[in-house]
């Protein structure tokens, strides 16, 4: 039978167990397998009245034996903005449900954290909402914390953003052509503020459209016009 190891982590809310059950695991199995973790809820707590009857959450974490060490990975960057950042994203991670392992790299203007695993559909969100709003929070809380030392961080899936950025592409090329075919403007569908950036800069140099936002969040939405008719 194989073996399995289990830790119990206890917190406020049942994302924070869970993160506590996961510190807990990384103790006794070091190196272990972050996708491979698998979570069980044995109390959501209770806050009480007036702070009175606080009961913490408690989750089990656990992991088989023979899955429970990582393939080795790189060493992530050195410096207290990477290691803020995993350590922030890995919080949001398992207060979520994902399971994901989380890589870090150094490219040209950015930190990129790259997660794989198993579920990353909670990761990512309809649209990418999820983890647009992810890599907002790293962001936020990273550059608060070492205002010193800023740099962006682009939090990716699997190779999430490249696909979904060719896709965006596309789509703004057929808009544009549409709009031109059509004399007339055309509206895009509502799309986050990252991925309305996409389409803009898609279209930036074509020369017979231009782009522009409009509606409110969460909302709001590319609209593709021949150029001078804004």
């Amino acid at each position: 039978m194989t073996e399995q190891i289990q830790a119990e982590g206890h917190g406020e809310t049942v994302g924070e167990a869970k993160w506590s059950a996961l510190r807990e695991l990384e103790r006794l199995q070091p190196g272990v397998d972050k996708s491979s973790v698998r979570f069980q809820v044995l109390s959501e707590g209770e806050r009480g009245l007036l702070g009175v009857g606080y009961e913490p959450a408690r989750v089990l974490a656990s992991v088989s034996g023979d899955g429970a060490v990582a393939q080795p990975a790189a060493e992530d960057p050195e410096g207290a903005v990477p290691a803020l950042a995993r350590e922030v994203l890995e919080r949001i991670v398992a207060g979520i449900g994902a399971r994901c392992r989380i890589d870090l790299h150094d490219e040209e203007d950015a930190l990129v954290a790259t997660c794989s695993g198993g579920n990353l559909g909670l990761l990512i969100g309809k649209h990418g909402q999820t983890i647009d709003a992810v890599q907002y929070l790293v962001n936020a809380v990273v550059s608060r914390a070492l205002p010193d030392d800023r740099k962006q961080i682009v939090v990716d899936a699997s190779g999430y953003r490249a696909r979904r950025e060719a896709t965006l592409a596309s789509i703004a090329q057929r808009s544009a052509e549409r709009a031109l075919e059509l004399d007339s403007r055309v509206e895009l569908e509502p799309m986050t503020a990252v991925e309305r950036k996409v389409v803009h800069l898609a279209l930036r140099d074509h020369p017979g459209v231009e782009t522009t936002s409009e509606g409110t969040e969460p909302n709001r939405f590319v609209v593709v016009l021949p150029a001078g008719s804004g």
